[in-house]
């Protein structure tokens, strides 16, 4: 694994480019309309902001992501939930920042298809035949062009994929040529390569701080290249990005070199720039400008497909970490990492379309864009530099890590600040919601647990032999199955030993106890097997990495096979007529399904969690499927989750004879 993982290959690369690069890549299509906007252009101004955007890409990019976080690779696989999967066992704490940086990827993978692909199509309007286009029809084009890339995401990216990369090269080699061709229109931008220009924008320049929230544009798909880890290698991203890195830099100086060569002491208004404005555009020889909107277009498209498809893993990864609600999950193809979760598909639609009609024009969205992923940033240095210790790195490298890394991420949240009344308050929104789910998903789990009872099965043992025995009772099933949350397997909860010998007593053959330990590799997918009483009572542990969905019913089958082959265990029916002529006998799944008891002593904010919990449990995925237990015989057992009961309850018995 770790040599493929370092491993560049020619095809690799290709990859690469269709699947790590897409919002990087596409940055050059807004980054500078955003620094220019309402600022006269100045050699201050375009050398300052071409010098922040190519030091962002190195600091920020370039070291941080390719160099150092490429390294936190979890059996392959990368990104925020990966990365916290590795450390989650040293503090308990660490689970914030994850939460948080999952919810603003998440965020951020709603306000970036709208502003890639409205940036896209905004530029026909550098188009004589379409200088006349309205705002509300590049709305509805865009809107059509959002629809069919979610209604395409059930049949799975896989055909699809493969013409990515091609395509993004191309695109990069767009970007290249156009940029070179307008380099020597002013010999001075060479002068951007050195970071004097940036920290002399910063410092001297009116309100320059602020301009990191536009540059910052210019970064945002950074965490994006960490979660494709898995889906590309170490060793072609590493590589491929040397070429990404020139081309934009190269795109960018040629912007620059453009605007001052042609609009020097020109003053750029919003309004000027939402009539169709952009000097990525601008480079752009008109004979080219058709062909060069539609590559534009495809491979905003592109650097959407890639977020929606992330959004999908993070959320699978989530629900395996009990970090999010059990949702519907579809695997279009067989190709490993291709999944669909129709719930968030909608979600992400809905979130999409309600941007582009909020904002309405790309220079808008740019208002919203960047603030919530630079909190994703932050928490991913929080634990990358837990990481590191993990690793025994000296703490005085550890430190400076923090130093530097907080310290530029901090100025550009601080940055990005301004942006918040101007709808950067949207993505804090979403991205509040989202972490919301998480949280309250999260401490309710840890609320119950508090109050689970767990018994010794032992002590049980003798009573659950006796009824299994005992003639007089109707017989459940030949094949009880119970799944259970305790680790211990010499332990089990109390409401399963209720199930099975109070509430309607359940005489069975042979009881199954079925624990899911979810492991911090992604994907392991092995079992244990502890047979406490021979062909009576049998516990199975399923060990599953936590980008493993646990398929209970196709798992428990291989288990039994695996078993019967082995002669561990004998599955044929105990009923005599089915006995001699050697047919299985019936399996029965139990789930136990909880609900709020109204007899709660709990604090305000406790109480208020675990009804948020059970709301939300309420229109997630059932029990039953969320464990693939949908084509298996199953019942539901309901029971009453009583945590902190009524202690102190004040009611007093009033004897009849007293009234009289």
């Amino acid at each position: 694994m770790k040599k493929s993982l370092n491993k560049a290959t020619p095809v690799g690369l290709i990859i690469a480019l269709g699947i790590v690069y897409g919002d990087l890549g596409t940055s050059p299509l807004y980054v500078f309309n955003a620094i220019i906007r309402d600022r006269v252009i100045t050699p201050e101004l375009i050398l300052g902001g071409l010098s922040c955007i190519i030091w962002t890409l190195t600091l920020q990019t370039t070291v941080k992501y390719i160099t150092l976080t490429l390294k936190a690779d979890n059996n392959g696989e990368g990104g925020i939930f990966s990365l916290y999967a590795l450390i989650r066992r040293q503090k308990k704490w660490l689970v914030f920042p994850a939460m948080i940086g999952g919810a603003s990827i998440m965020a951020d993978g709603m306000i970036t298809p709208p502003i890639t692909v409205t940036s896209a199509v905004e530029g026909l309007k550098q188009i004589p035949f379409f200088s006349e286009i309205t705002g509300t029809t590049i709305i509805y084009i865009v809107i059509a062009i959002l629809i069919a890339l979610f209604f395409s995401q059930q049949f799975g990216t896989a055909n699809i994929g493969k013409f990515f990369g091609p395509i993004m090269f191309l695109w990069f080699l767009m970007l290249l040529v156009l940029g070179s061709m307008h380099l020597f229109d002013n010999l001075n931008i060479f002068k951007a390569l050195n970071p004097y220009y940036a920290i002399e924008l910063l410092t001297l320049y009116p309100n320059g701080f602020f301009i990191l929230g536009a540059v910052f544009l210019c970064t945002t798909g950074a965490e994006a290249l960490y979660s494709d880890l898995g889906h590309c290698g170490r060793g072609n991203i590493r590589v491929s990005w040397i070429y990404v890195k020139v081309a934009l830099i190269i795109n960018y100086l040629g912007q620059g070199a453009w605007l001052l060569a042609n609009y020097k002491g020109q003053i750029f208004t919003k309004q000027i720039i939402d009539d169709g404005f952009n000097p990525f555009y601008g480079i752009m020889p008109d004979s080219f400008r058709i062909i060069g909107i539609i590559i534009a277009t495809i491979a905003a498209i592109i650097a959407s497909q890639a977020l929606i498809s992330g959004s999908f893993t993070l959320i699978s990864e989530s629900m395996r970490l009990n970090l999010w609600p059990k949702m519907k999950i579809n695997y279009p193809t067989e190709e490993r990492g291709q999944l669909y979760i129709p719930g968030i598909n909608t979600l992400l639609l809905v979130g999409c379309l309600g941007i582009v009609i909020y904002f309405q024009t790309s220079s808008n969205m740019e208002a919203a864009y960047g603030l919530a992923i630079t909190l994703c940033m932050l928490a991913t240095s929080i634990l990358f530099a837990n990481f590191l210790i993990s690793k025994r790195t000296p703490r005085a490298l550890v430190y400076l890590y923090l130093i530097v890394y907080l310290a530029i991420e901090l100025s550009f949240l601080i940055a990005n600040l301004e942006k918040f009344p101007h709808g950067g308050f949207v993505t804090l929104i979403i991205g509040g919601g989202l972490f919301t789910v998480m949280y309250v998903w999260f401490r309710a789990r840890k609320i119950k647990n508090r109050y689970v009872e767990f018994v010794r099965l032992d002590q049980y043992l003798p009573m659950i032999q006796e009824l299994s025995n005992d003639m007089s009772i109707p017989k459940y099933a030949t094949h009880l199955v119970y799944l259970t949350s305790a680790n211990n397997p010499k332990e089990i909860e109390h409401k399963i030993v209720y199930s099975i010998l109070n509430q309607k007593p359940k005489r069975a053959d042979i009881y199954w106890f079925v624990h899911v330990d979810t492991q911090d590799d992604p994907y392991t997918a092995d079992y244990t097997v502890e047979t406490i009483v021979p062909n009576e009572v049998i516990r199975v542990e399923l060990r599953l990495g936590f980008r493993m969905e646990p398929r209970i019913s196709l798992m428990f089958r291989k288990v039994v096979q695996d078993m019967v082959a082995n002669k561990e265990v004998n599955i044929t029916s105990r009923y005599e007529s089915l006995q001699k002529n050697n047919v299985v006998g019936d399996f029965q799944f139990i789930v136990m399904e909880k609900f709020l008891s109204q007899d709660n002593e709990l604090p305000i904010f406790e109480r208020f969690v675990m009804r948020l919990y059970f709301w939300i449990k309420k229109i997630s995925l059932s029990e039953e499927r969320g464990f693939g237990l949908e084509q298996s015989n199953v019942t539901v057992e309901k029971f009453p989750l009583i945590v902190a009961p009524v202690r102190k309850l004040k009611l007093k018995r009033v004897f009849l004879d007293d009234e009289i």
